[in-house]
C-alpha cells in the first residue's frame, strides 16, 4: 500500500466532487433518494445512521427526512473531544442542539445517553472520498470510520450494521490501494447505480 498515491488520489477524487456544479449536486441527491427510498436494505432499517454532506459529498439530506417521517430513528457521527481520534453515533432528537466539530463541520452537541455503538445499528451512510467496484472505500484520512467499525475484522461471522458507501459516480475508480485497517463495505449507492458486494 503506497500512502503517497492514496494522498494523492484523496485530492484528485476531492476536487472532482467539489466541481460539480450546484445543480449537478442537487439532481445527485435527488437521484440517490429515488434509487434508495425503495431499496429494501432502506426500507427493512430502523436504526439508521446518515452523515450531513460536506465538502461535495452526494447529500443524503432528503432520504434522511424522509426517513424521520417513516419514524426511523436516526443517527449522525459524532467525534470525541480531541485528542480523542474515535468517532460514536448521536441519535437526532426533535430539539437537537449544534455545533461545530473541529474540522468545521456541523453535528450534534454531544450526548453520550443519545449515543449508541455501531453493531447496534442496522445500517450506516458512509460519505466517499472514491471507491472501486469490489467494495474497498476511500475517506478522508482521519480514520474515524475505520476505528468505530474496526470489530468487524475481529469477528469470524457477520455483525451489523449493513455498511453502505454513497457517493457521486465520478468518485469512482478501477481499484483502490487498500491499506490493512481498511473496513470493507458492504454495497455502494451512487447518483447513477446499486453495487451489492455482500
Amino acid at each position: 500500500m503506497n500512502t503517497a498515491s492514496r494522498s494523492a488520489l484523496r485530492s484528485q477524487l476531492r476536487a472532482a466532487r467539489r466541481a460539480l456544479p450546484p445543480s449537478q449536486q442537487r439532481h445527485a441527491s435527488r437521484q440517490l433518494f429515488r434509487r434508495l427510498a425503495q431499496h429494501p436494505l432502506f426500507r427493512r432499517s430502523q436504526h439508521i445512521a446518515f452523515y450531513l454532506a460536506n465538502d461535495g459529498e452526494i447529500d443524503p439530506t432528503p432520504l434522511f427526512k424522509h426517513a424521520r417521517q417513516l419514524g426511523k430513528i436516526c443517527y449522525v457521527p459524532v467525534l470525541r473531544r480531541w485528542p480523542s481520534t474515535k468517532m460514536a453515533f448521536q441519535r437526532l432528537t426533535p430539539d437537537q442542539r449544534w455545533h461545530k466539530n473541529r474540522f468545521g463541520i456541523r453535528e450534534p452537541v454531544a450526548n453520550a445517553r443519545l449515543q449508541a455503538p455501531a453493531w447496534r445499528l442496522d445500517l450506516v451512510m458512509m460519505p466517499l472520498v472514491g471507491f472501486d467496484p469490489q467494495g474497498n472505500r476511500l475517506g478522508m484520512g482521519g480514520g474515524f470510520y475505520d476505528r468505530a467499525l474496526a470489530y468487524r475484522q475481529r469477528r469470524r461471522t457477520w455483525v451489523g450494521p449493513r455498511l453502505l458507501g454513497l457517493a457521486h459516480d465520478c468518485q469512482k475508480v478501477a481499484v483502490l490501494p487498500v491499506a490493512s485497517w481498511d473496513i470493507p463495505l458492504d454495497a455502494i449507492m451512487t447518483d447513477q447505480e446499486f453495487i451489492s458486494l455482500r
